[in-house]
């Protein structure tokens, strides 16, 4: 087995439930093979089935066509299709054919199917997949740990460095799989449906080394500097943070060409090449390709996300540039006899953290900005307010009754757009205010979090005597609230049973036990229904010989009126006193949705 299916199948076999059904017939069942048959007989298999299913076929022998013949044979066409690669195959012996579905459209599958599927599973697959969560978080924690031991002689005294980063060694190994399975899997082939013309390789070969190289010269970093630590090398610190010099050096140079992106229009092409986009040789397009971001037009999609890319390019030089400065302050540090404040050495920390809380504030601001501009009551405002408060402003400096100042202009402009939004529009605003706030309330705390933890480094290079393990604590606190979290979400999701569902806002209850009828016979348990709304009670027989009582009014009944005869089973009670309620039997009641 595949080791992706298999983690796949660890984590989502819970979510898939079953395909066996009354109407399934698996795909090998549809070309009437074995589970082992080879592709020679998967070919033969589907050519009988052809010559019986096809349409055509059908039609020549004078049988009228039906849209279930025409299922039949467009389901066992694409069983065919299915066995006859063996990747497919396999998979589909893995996951089956739901599995499959989920993986080519993971949005098609019906989130109500996936969390009662997840319902029914058992403990043994839901253990499965907190496993997984418990897995995780083991391997982001135990590096820090680890070293944190190291740091407070937990260890030993001569614990060597190289041992204690073997989570590190460990993670590397399965880094380095990964980067040579993406050299070694080859040319990506060009799909059938695009045109050659159109097909640019998504992870050309000249990426995936390079991606390659950047791995390696973090490696080289992390273990020279252990073999430093160790005192396994001698050198000055200079020497040791060359490779890392080298990467950030490569992060420039890929994010350069994004920073420097020019956005430009199919029209303002067309304009300074006087000539139509779709007359446009290939060369030109390439050259152009290379030097420009064409799109549709500034109101595009195309356009946001090219200008989103552009300015993200943009902030990770800027943070680039502040980790290379911050480098060379702590060269100077650990190899020259300047013994700066330790708070200095982390300066460009500082500022980063300010400037990154002050350009999504700007952001923020620009975003709530244009919706005031778009919707001036988004947040509140009374557009009379502001039509009043103009038209008093206005008559000042007016020249005659007909003057009109820019004020009020604008204030017209935004009148007459705010009755041009749709609801649908102004919904749209208002997530976009919504998303911009949350955004910018993620980066401040997650700043905020960053800052926390460098004041408690400086603070144990300053020589404070606390463990070090509490520099990590914030993040072993939320790791342990949130593994506590996912454990009650897995293990306490149940199915919820369907069974005496009526209908929405109403009450449903069994009464367990039995009521006497008129003539001393003995009833079986009926369903109660209380209506929230009007506070009414009823009693439904389930068989045709009871009666449909109704207490304290209302109109949910669900017999018809002739079958509905007044009875002193029960007399009318309020439903806040369930006293002669209870005394019949013990209630179980379910709020609908």
């Amino acid at each position: 087995m595949r080791y992706d299916l298999a983690f796949f199948l660890c984590c989502c076999k819970s979510f898939l439930g079953s395909d066996e059904s009354s109407d399934y017939t698996n795909f090998y069942d549809l070309l009437d093979i074995e589970r082992d048959a080879t592709n020679d007989e998967i070919k033969k298999a589907y050519k009988r089935k052809s010559l019986q299913m096809h349409p055509d076929k059908l039609a020549q022998h004078g049988k009228v066509i039906t849209e279930e013949d025409q299922s039949k044979f467009t389901r066992m066409k694409e069983a065919y299709e299915i066995l006859s690669d063996q990747h497919k195959r396999d998979t589909y012996d893995v996951i089956g054919e739901r599995g499959m579905k989920w993986i080519e459209e993971p949005f098609a599958m019906d989130p109500q199917e996936l969390a009662r599927n997840f319902s029914k599973s058992s403990i043994v697959d839901r253990s499965k997949i907190f496993a997984i969560f418990v897995g995780l978080v083991v391997a982001t924690t135990i590096l820090p740990i680890m070293v944190c031991l190291h740091v407070d002689g937990v260890l030993g005294d001569n614990a060597p460095w190289l041992a204690t980063l073997t989570p590190l060694w460990l993670w590397n190994f399965f880094v380095l799989f990964y980067h040579s399975r993406v050299i070694m899997m080859g040319k990506i082939q060009r799909p059938d449906h695009v045109p050659l013309e159109e097909w640019v390789d998504p992870l050309p070969m000249q990426r995936r080394v390079f991606s390659l190289m950047r791995f390696f010269l973090l490696f080289f970093f992390e273990l020279l500097v252990a073999m430093k630590l160790d005192n396994l090398v001698v050198c000055n610190w200079v020497v040791i943070f060359i490779p890392l010099y080298i990467w950030e050096a490569t992060t420039l140079l890929k994010k350069w060409p994004l920073a420097r992106l020019r956005i430009v229009t199919v029209d303002d092409l067309e304009t300074a090449m006087g000539k139509p986009f779709v007359e446009f040789t290939t060369e030109e397009k390439e050259l152009i390709g290379k030097r420009y971001s064409v799109v549709v037009s500034t109101t595009s999609t195309d356009f946001e996300i090219a200008q989103k890319l552009k300015e993200r390019a943009r902030k990770d030089m800027m943070k680039c540039i502040f980790r290379i400065i911050f480098i060379t302050i702590l060269i100077v540090q650990l190899d020259t006899s300047i013994e700066l404040n330790w708070w200095i050495v982390f300066t460009p920390f500082w500022i980063m953290t300010f400037l990154i809380c002050v350009t999504n504030y700007q952001v923020f601001a620009e975003v709530q900005l244009m919706a005031v501009e778009k919707d001036p009551t988004l947040f509140g405002l009374s557009s009379k307010e502001e039509g009043g408060n103009n038209s008093t402003n206005n008559n000042y400096g007016s020249v005659g009754d007909g003057a009109a100042t820019p004020e009020a202009t604008s204030t017209a402009a935004a009148a007459s757009l705010q009755s041009e939004l749709t609801e649908d529009e102004r919904e749209e605003l208002k997530a976009q205010v919504i998303n911009g706030g949350s955004k910018l309330c993620s980066k401040c705390c997650s700043q905020g979090l960053l800052l926390i933890l460098m004041f408690l480094v400086l603070a144990k290079l300053q020589g404070a005597g606390f463990s070090s393990l509490w520099i990590i604590s914030p993040f072993l606190l939320a790791s342990g609230i949130i593994l506590c979290c996912l454990g009650c979400a897995i293990f306490g999701i149940s199915e919820v049973p369907s069974e005496g569902i009526v209908d929405s806002g109403h009450f449903v209850g069994l009464v367990d036990g039995s009521a006497e009828a008129t003539d001393g016979t003995v009833a079986s348990p009926s369903p109660i229904i209380i209506d929230s709304n009007n506070a009414s009670l009823s009693v439904v027989s389930t068989e045709p010989s009871l009666i449909d009582t109704e207490i304290g009014g209302g109109e949910n009944s669900l017999l018809p009126s002739s079958q509905q005869i007044a009875t002193p089973i029960i007399e009318p009670t309020p439903v806040q006193d369930q006293s002669l309620i209870e005394s019949k039997g013990t209630m179980e009641l379910r709020e609908l949705d």
